[in-house]
């Protein structure tokens, strides 16, 4: 028997194994795919971090190279797979966890179905889901878009320009991901980039890697001030250049008002033919394996506070939202976030050795 049982091996998983190991507990890692690693390999082809590499190395596990330059996507992939390489205890690949359930002794019970389509279980005292949230994009409500019949796809889909060359298309979004698509677009297509609210853009030009604006921005993400924001608010800072976007041709609107085929209606009245609306909305967790506990929001959120569930002893969480920092669900927040769950399971479990 393991310790805890950890779901998921991609950067919350692996910080969450790393740092139950340092608490002497004994996790075993469960991941869907072929390859730990998590999502990387699936963004689009051109995504680079917001942050430079020397915030983005997980506990023990320092990111190669400049500590100055900021990592791709292909370089985020290849680094987790490495920690993954590096980690004391058993992966178990190509395991998709289907459900997680709680006996009355308080053990939980993990099944899962392996590539090979057989089911497997497995038993521990403690649980600690690490899923992410690619696998679940969130496609909100937008009755502006009943009627419309150009291609609608959502950002998790988008791998790259060159399909759109020509094209007219909106990107729906004010995050990130949305600026950094418009931007790559810009000189493809003709590109607007609508948002419900004012895009907020952290800085005004361009930061080098190198600048001191990172190390406030490191000191704040380790502020415990994620639950105050927490569940279903969208703080978001962008931190791309707006004179980037500006030059890249690319415009910014206020949310369409309607669209009927491939017609799209915008507020000050004018409508045009949209060929392309790519939804950059972001992603809920994938939590689906824990429905049959009864521990998720109508939203799909857990109820949790700093990780560690309101309902069950036991069980935790690694890479949600605002769950402790407001860099909870990023490549720079979960390392500190799995070292604050360890510490709090170790208390409770104390080392179990392995028995498999």
């Amino acid at each position: 028997m393991q310790s805890v049982i950890v779901i998921g091996a991609g950067q919350s998983g692996i910080a969450a194994a790393a740092a139950l190991r340092r608490a002497d507990l004994r996790p075993l890692v469960l991941e869907a795919s072929e390859h730990p690693g998590g999502s990387w390999p699936h963004y689009y082809d051109s995504l680079v971090l917001f942050t430079p590499a020397r915030f983005n190395g997980l506990p023990g596990f320092p990111f190669p190279g400049d500590p100055h330059h900021f990592p791709t996507r292909d370089e985020t992939a290849h680094y987790l797979r490495a920690c993954a390489a590096s980690l004391d205890c058993e992966i178990h690949t190509g395991t998709r966890v289907t459900a997680v359930t709680r006996d009355e002794d308080g053990m939980y019970m993990v099944r899962a179905q392996t590539a090979a389509g057989r089911t497997a279980e497995f038993v521990a005292p403690a649980v600690v889901s690490a899923t992410g949230a690619f696998s679940n994009p969130r496609v909100p409500r937008l009755p502006a878009l009943d009627h419309y019949t150009g291609h609608l796809m959502h950002s998790a889909d988008y791998h790259g320009p060159a399909r759109f060359a020509g094209q007219r298309v909106v990107v729906v979004g004010a995050g990130n991901s949305a600026v950094q698509i418009a931007t790559e677009l810009g000189p493809y297509a003709r590109v607007t980039l609508a948002s419900r609210s004012r895009i907020r853009f952290a800085t005004r030009s361009a930061v080098s890697g190198a600048s001191p604006v990172w190390q406030g921005l490191a000191i704040a993400a380790r502020l415990p001030v994620g639950p105050l924001f927490a569940p279903g608010s969208d703080v978001t800072a962008v931190f791309a250049e707006p004179a980037a976007l500006a030059m890249s041709g690319a415009d910014q609107r206020a949310m369409f008002r309607s669209t009927y085929g491939a017609e799209m209606r915008w507020p000050d009245g004018s409508t045009e033919d949209v060929d392309t609306v790519i939804l950059a909305t972001g992603y809920r967790p994938a939590l689906a394996h824990l429905r049959p506990m009864g521990v998720l929001r109508a939203d799909g959120t857990p109820r949790q506070r700093r990780g560690l569930s309101r309902d069950h002893p036991g069980l935790a969480f690694v890479g949600l939202r605002h769950q402790r920092t407001l860099f909870s669900d990023t490549l720079h927040g979960v390392g500190g976030d799995a070292e604050y769950l360890a510490l709090r399971l170790a208390a409770v479990h104390g080392p179990v050795g392995s028995t498999v």
